[in-house]
């Protein structure tokens, strides 16, 4: 099976995949260097004297009782002794804070570097099938709760290891010189948690690529619950509980989940504190029982008994740091998969180094061309488009009419080149798509999409995000808000351009006025979106998809004059079901289940009386019997 048709837990979660394993430990650590080596250092350094400051206070604590009990208490030594113990508890007490400090710095920005290469990676697919994926969108949840987290927590527990394998060695080495049998058995009780605590961290990093499903679901019924554009029909048709109880639903599955693996942890757990327990308490009676036989001093018992402590409490944190970086690693080979996804789209030929800029797509001078293309969404799919052979002239607008389904939209989007032909080409000028940067390609164009985005940012934003090159000039922004008819509409808002379009967020520097945010009407945002569009006047191709179908009629007529009047000499592909908008269209190609049924001008095809002729009358008649019922009404 390829990569993309694995699951999130099966692609993520092999542990027996060693090379792999190492693979993402080391572009873990890589990334947290990149991201912050001063803080990376830092911790490294006070990871080691953290580590063997305990040993050191042992050490000298026992040196001091020893003095202490002496003949000769009071000597130079003893007060060199004292000073170097107060400066290793010192070390003790400060260089934790030092290390939350630095730690912090560090995974904050090892979150931004991991964050900016995701969504790099992301922002790389330039088509739409990745994103059709409900694997890959669980693969990319998964990775989002990775970067944001899971660098900084291998590094953790990398350290955490790390410190705690430098005490843990000084103070077996400690219980070694008292006694060897003691030492290998502390060594020993700690087999059965190292293999216990590895087994819970791939158990539970398999419980997260196991609910990603769940979480964004879950996500997805409480975004809903209290999403604007969603809550007239919730509450109309009284979804509120229907959708809450689904939610609910989603949150039981994902708690069962976590509380099968908190059992068995809480289990494992008391069974190993009890095992631990019980081996210093077996040091700690032999202990007692040599001291009172003379076998040790006084300072002996005390560092016996700290290097008894000391040895249980770093096997704890040795073995959890190491299982908290295991598990980290595992969750973030989803991140590393995602990131490391290759091109949705067929690449351009001979690809460029990363320095060189693609080169630009070549103005539109003859026309764009559809050879025999053929088209379906996914294997097994029905197809969409059905041998489509079609050239669109430079300067000409060529509309696209037929009913729902019949291919119009997909047919855009194979233009766009969001989509790759199942067969069939497609040539701007002669040129292959499949030869052109898609970005290049899309930067010749400008288009307002049947489904087009409603941001919630400002008025003026909401324009300039259609070419983000010409936002900061406010002429342009009006311009085009004109041609769509928008502008009084923006101008007369709270804060006119400045206006947020939102009830979701507000300006932090009008948080108290209640005016801040402002939602337009259906009509309006279509508006909005077709002005968007019109920024982008300098665009060889310019694609309407249904652009006035949210509009009554006389506003509908005021766009299409205004559009008729702006694309001349600029080659246009129009889509609408209101058959009257386009009558003037150039060419007018009839879609009927993903073949060209007809194709002609307005008056060429009412004269052939097929589908079109049909269809145009059915709506003219339409619309004569409304305006004769209002006329009625009017003489009433």
């Amino acid at each position: 099976m390829s990569r993309h048709g694995e699951s999130a837990e099966d692609a993520a979660l092999d542990p027996a995949d060693e090379a792999g394993f190492g693979r993402t430990l080391a572009a873990a650590l890589s990334l947290v260097w990149q991201a912050h080596r001063w803080a990376f250092a830092g911790r490294l350094v006070i990871t080691v004297v953290t580590g063997l400051a305990p040993v050191a206070a042992a050490w000298l604590l026992r040196s001091v009782l020893d003095l202490l009990a002496s003949a000769h208490p009071l000597s130079a030594r003893l007060l060199a002794d004292a000073v170097m113990l107060a400066i290793a508890g010192g070390l003790q007490a400060v260089l934790p804070n030092v290390g939350t400090y630095l730690t912090a710095q560090s995974d904050r920005a090892s979150q931004r570097r991991a964050t900016t290469e995701l969504f790099t990676a992301v922002n790389r697919l330039t088509g739409l099938r990745r994103l059709e994926d409900p694997g890959f969108h669980d693969r990319l949840n998964v990775a989002q709760q990775a970067a944001s987290s899971a660098p900084g927590q291998i590094l953790g527990g990398g350290l955490a290891f790390a410190q705690s394998a430098v005490t843990l060695t000084g103070f077996l080495i400690t219980l070694a010189v008292l006694n060897p049998v003691i030492a290998a058995i502390v060594l020993l009780a700690t087999v059965p948690g190292i293999y216990t605590e590895f087994d819970i961290s791939r158990q539970r990093a398999a419980m997260f690529a196991g609910i990603s499903h769940a979480q964004r679901r879950q996500f997805f019924y409480a975004n809903l619950l209290t999403d604007y554009a969603a809550a007239k029909e919730i509450r109309l048709f009284g979804l509120g509980d229907f959708f809450a109880g689904r939610l609910l639903g989603e949150l039981r599955a994902i708690h069962r989940a976590n509380q099968r693996v908190d059992r068995r942890t809480l289990s494992v757990y008391t069974w190993l504190a009890l095992l631990s327990a019980l081996v210093a308490a077996a040091g700690l009676l032999w202990a007692i029982f040599a001291a009172a036989h003379g076998r040790m001093t006084i300072g002996d018992v005390s560092i016996f008994v700290a290097a008894l402590a000391a040895v249980s409490s770093a096997l704890t944190v040795l073995v959890s740091g190491a299982a908290l970086a295991y598990q980290a690693v595992l969750t973030l080979r989803s991140y590393r998969q995602v990131v490391a996804e290759g091109p949705d789209l067929v690449p351009p030929p001979g690809p460029l180094p990363a320095s060189v800029p693609s080169p630009p797509v070549p103005v539109l001078r003859h026309g764009i061309e559809l050879r025999d293309v053929w088209f379906r969404y996914g294997p097994g799919q029905p197809w969409v488009l059905r041998g489509v052979s079609l050239f669109i002239p430079r300067g000409q607008a060529v509309a696209l009419v037929g009913r729902n389904g019949a291919g119009k939209s997909t047919l855009v989007k194979l233009v766009c080149r969001f989509y790759e032909p199942d067969r069939g080409t497609i040539l701007w000028d002669g040129v292959d798509l499949r030869d052109l940067d898609p970005g290049a390609l899309r930067d010749r164009m400008s288009v307002v999409f049947q489904d087009f985005m409603a941001y919630e940012l400002s008025a003026a934003e909401n324009i300039g995000v259609g070419d983000l090159a010409r936002a900061g000039d406010t002429q342009a922004l009006v311009t085009a808000a004109r041609l769509s008819g928008v502008h009084d509409t923006l101008a007369g808002l709270p804060n006119g351009y400045d206006t947020l379009l939102t009830r979701t967020y507000f300006d932090l520097a009008d948080r108290d006025d209640p005016r801040t945010g402002v939602l337009l009407s259906g009509g309006q945002w279509q508006r909005l979106g077709l002005a968007r569009a019109l920024l982008r006047s300098d665009r060889n191709l310019l694609i309407l998809d249904e652009p006035s179908s949210g509009l009554d009629a006389e506003a509908e007529h005021e766009i299409h004059t205004s559009l008729h009047d702006g694309r001349r000499d600029r080659t246009t592909l129009l889509i609408s079901h209101r058959l009257n908008t386009i009558r003037d269209a150039d060419h007018i190609v009839v879609l009927t289940d993903g073949i060209i049924g007809e194709q002609g001008t307005h008056d060429a095809l009412m004269s052939r009386s097929g589908v079109y002729a049909r269809l145009f009358s059915l709506q003219a008649r339409g619309y004569a019997e409304t305006s004769a019922e209002q006329a009625g009404q009017g003489s009433d």
